[in-house]
């Protein structure tokens, strides 16, 4: 159900000037991608090595795409809110945000820590200044990111005004206040003590997750899921998340389960384990990553074997998140030893015994060993040895070998968009203990709020979750409808998880050394973050999937 919004005439107009002013970057963008097309492609493509050698340039084309997107989301969220009662707040949230990274096209998007990528790196350096002279762009970067609208918006924070995160749907919106709620009660109260114990997740929490169907949001109803999309699943996985990533993330093994049994699956298997999966009886684990092999699964060595009744699995798996509590493994395999790169490969469903504290794995033919890790607890990490594991006939995906690593590919948008939700829950937890502790703590007779560098940490924090936020949100509705989106599910994790990074690190600076005391929750917030730009593929990964999709994209094109 829409709930329809009035905007008032100024809010229309600037509504329409932040709209316009998102084209034109989206055009801008576009005409990199239109010469980087031209200038790297031979015969329609990108031979490998001058991928490898104008990496970069991909890269930052990646970025560049990536802010573009999140203007045209940010001036939808204005469209969305502004009728609501924080329109002022919504109107300062969308002039510093579009100012800041209509800035940062002109002149220079932090890829990382010490990496800037500018325009003249992406071949359209002498663009910048008729783009800059764009009425509407010019607006923003004049008027957007100011002294002023900084110290405003900080101000009405500080009295208690909120940033409006509806969705104008009056569904959603009622699950959010739920799992927030759920979150604020049953989750953030104790999850600092369950990090610092280093402590699976609770069983009675899982339980209660299971109760509100967290574990089958997605999985069709006929098989006993909630049959939602992922938008959905987007504002589940991030009030959860807010409370603990761990909560959020124990999800994503449920999704990546079962939308590879959903799709893939022989209709006995789907019988079998959807049902399960969605209830929390099941609770699966992930099992791809390899020593040395990461991301290049088309070199993976785990091999599965055929015998009388069933399969033999032989190899080394790192990395494996929840691994002894699961009972349901999606292992990807080799199944055709003489078949190079991605086509021998096969994905097996690998029941198994589920693991307790004295015995984390009860199972002939598996061993693991726990990888010790700086956050991201409550599910730890594990290196596992197949040592012949027997999977029964059954077993495999579908019933079909050498489709392991088409099915896998399938689940990778719904996961990376999942895993930007995590970054989004993860960056508002952040802002939220930053946030309080500068109003709680006083320096000179002043609250740390007063300080303007505080105050600017504090107003870019929120005002870019918003953005991460929205652009998790374009991902989930493009999965939804049954389009392709790799792109797009690239782009959310690879804004999310720089936000949620660089307001945990904001936040932790605001505390001090009280920050870097493991007893201050922002501790583990900090050290839960930063895993984000690492797994569901790295930030470097996403890159390269969004620049080529780009490219690609623009060779297609009749104007290259």
């Amino acid at each position: 159900m829409m709930i329809p919004r009035t905007m008032d005439p100024h809010a229309m107009t600037l509504h329409g000037q932040a709209e316009a002013a998102a084209t034109a970057a989206r055009d801008f963008v576009d005409r990199a991608s239109a010469r980087a097309a031209s200038e790297l492609a031979v015969d329609g493509r990108i031979p490998t090595d001058r991928s490898m050698r104008w990496q970069r340039r991909i890269h930052g084309l990646a970025w560049a795409a990536t802010v573009a997107q999140a203007l045209i989301g940010l001036a939808a969220w204005m469209n969305r809110s502004a009728g609501s009662e924080g329109g002022e707040v919504s109107e300062l949230v969308l002039r510093i945000g579009m100012g800041e990274y209509l800035q940062q096209l002109v002149g220079g998007i932090p890829m990382g820590p010490n990496e800037i990528v500018r325009p003249t790196d992406l071949g359209i350096g002498e663009e910048v200044a008729a783009f800059a002279a764009n009425p509407d762009v010019a607006l923003f970067l004049r008027e957007g990111n100011t002294v002023d609208n900084r110290a405003n918006l900080m101000g009405r924070l500080i009295q208690g005004a909120s940033i409006p995160d509806g969705l104008g749907d009056g569904d959603l919106d009622m699950a959010r206040d739920q799992f927030r709620r759920f979150t604020d009660d049953k989750i953030v109260p104790d999850a600092h003590r369950w990090h610092l114990e280093d402590r699976l997740i609770p069983g009675e929490l899982i339980a209660e997750m299971a109760e509100f169907g967290v574990f089958g949001v997605c999985i069709p109803e006929v098989h006993g899921g909630l049959g939602l999309g992922k938008l959905a699943m987007c504002v589940v996985t991030e009030e959860l998340s807010r409370g603990w990533i761990a909560a959020g993330s124990l999800g994503t093994r449920s999704e990546i389960a079962g939308e590879l049994i959903a799709t893939a699956g022989t209709p006995a298997q789907k019988e079998e384990w959807l049902g399960p999966i969605a209830a929390g009886e099941v609770l699966p684990a992930a099992v791809f990553t390899e020593p040395d092999i990461g991301s290049d699964l088309a070199h993976l060595r785990t091999r599965a074997t055929r015998t009388a009744d069933g399969w033999r699995i032989h190899g080394a798996k790192t990395w494996i998140t929840h691994a002894a509590r699961a009972d349901l493994m999606t292992v990807l395999a080799r199944t055709a030893p003489d078949t190079p790169g991605h086509d021998g490969l096969s994905m097996f469903l690998a029941a198994k015994d589920r693991g307790t504290d004295e015995i984390p794995f009860p199972v002939e033919g598996l061993h693991g060993s726990e990888i010790p890790v700086l956050g991201y607890r409550g599910m730890k990490e594990y290196q596992l040895s197949f040592d012949g594991f027997q999977v029964p006939a059954d077993g495999l995906l579908g019933g079909r070998e050498g489709q392991g690593f088409a099915q896998l590919m399938r689940t990778f948008e719904g996961a990376r968009i999942q895993t930007a939700a995590r970054a989004v829950g993860v960056a508002r937890r952040a802002w939220e203990l930053g946030f309080q502790y500068a109003l709680d703590r006083h320096q000179f007779g002043s609250a740390l709020a007063a300080f303007p560098r505080v105050a600017d940490k504090l107003v870019l924090a929120i005002v870019e979750t918003v953005m991460a936020r929205e652009l998790t949100y374009f991902a989930a509705r493009e999965k939804d409808t049954g389009r392709r989106c790799d792109v797009e599910a690239g782009m959310a994790k690879l804004l999310a998880a720089r936000v949620a990074w660089t307001n945990a690190d904001a936040s932790l600076q605001i505390h001090g050394g009280n920050g870097y005391a493991l007893e201050f929750e922002i501790s583990r917030v900090l050290c839960d973050a930063r895993i984000l730009n690492i797994f569901e593929g790295a930030a470097e990964i996403q890159a390269q999937v969004i620049g080529r999709g780009l490219v690609s994209a623009a060779l297609r094109s009749p104007a290259v």
